[in-house]
């Protein structure tokens, strides 16, 4: 009989445990609607486009110009408040929270950087402040660049060791195709009696075109 009594009191024990647990379960996993607006501790000012996010699932909002913000999340939730120049501030929703809404007031502490002391120090003398002022390099600007990019001798020196790209290597075969096609069945002049081609390899010669690359 004792038996009996004692394994009734524990199916008990374990049914009630049974909903106990299924009730929390089933108010943690129901939505609430989260509101409520982000300020500063020390002056009570909204504090605008700060992060709201929900720790462990990719949910969140931003306050607005205002600092109010209005989020829908589970009982249980963390939330995480975010923005620059301030401290995060992490909160945690109530699992047995009677209603369907939520507000807060969150307040957010100044986040102070401490930056290394820079000490500026002048010129021992001014005669080093004018040579260092003389022989401190200045990049080239813009104009000084493309006026050495359209220097004669530079594209000259470009010209000899660039191969040709696509487009010079097809006009090249096209046009050596049209001069043989425009010659076909008859003999080609020949330039050696052409004064300008005279005239185009003595200037090329004078500018060592022929010169050996090696």
């Amino acid at each position: 009989m004792n038996k009996l009594i004692r394994y009734t009191l524990l199916l008990v024990t374990i049914i009630s445990f049974g909903e106990a647990r299924s009730q929390v379960a089933s108010k943690k996993d129901s939505v609430i609607q989260l509101f409520g607006v982000v300020m500063t501790a020390d002056s009570l000012r909204g504090i605008p486009y700060t992060s709201v996010i929900v720790q462990g699932r990719r949910q969140g909002a931003f306050t607005n110009s205002e600092g109010i913000f209005s989020l829908a999340v589970l009982r249980g939730d963390r939330i995480t408040f975010s923005s620059v120049g301030f401290k995060d501030k992490t909160i945690e929703i109530p699992v047995d929270l009677p209603e369907n809404q939520y507000s807060v007031i969150q307040l957010l502490i100044n986040d102070t950087a401490y930056l290394p002391a820079t000490i500026l120090k002048p010129r021992p003398t001014r005669e080093q402040f004018e040579r260092d002022f003389v022989n401190t390099p200045v990049p080239d600007d813009a104009y000084e660049i493309a006026r050495q990019n359209t220097d004669e001798s530079k594209r000259r020196a470009l010209l000899a060791v660039l191969p040709a790209d696509s487009r010079e290597a097809v006009n090249y075969q096209l046009r050596q195709q049209a001069t043989k096609y425009y010659y076909a069945g008859q003999l080609a002049p020949m330039n050696i009696f052409n004064p300008m081609a005279w005239a185009d390899f003595i200037q090329a010669w004078k500018r060592g075109d022929f010169k050996s690359k090696n």
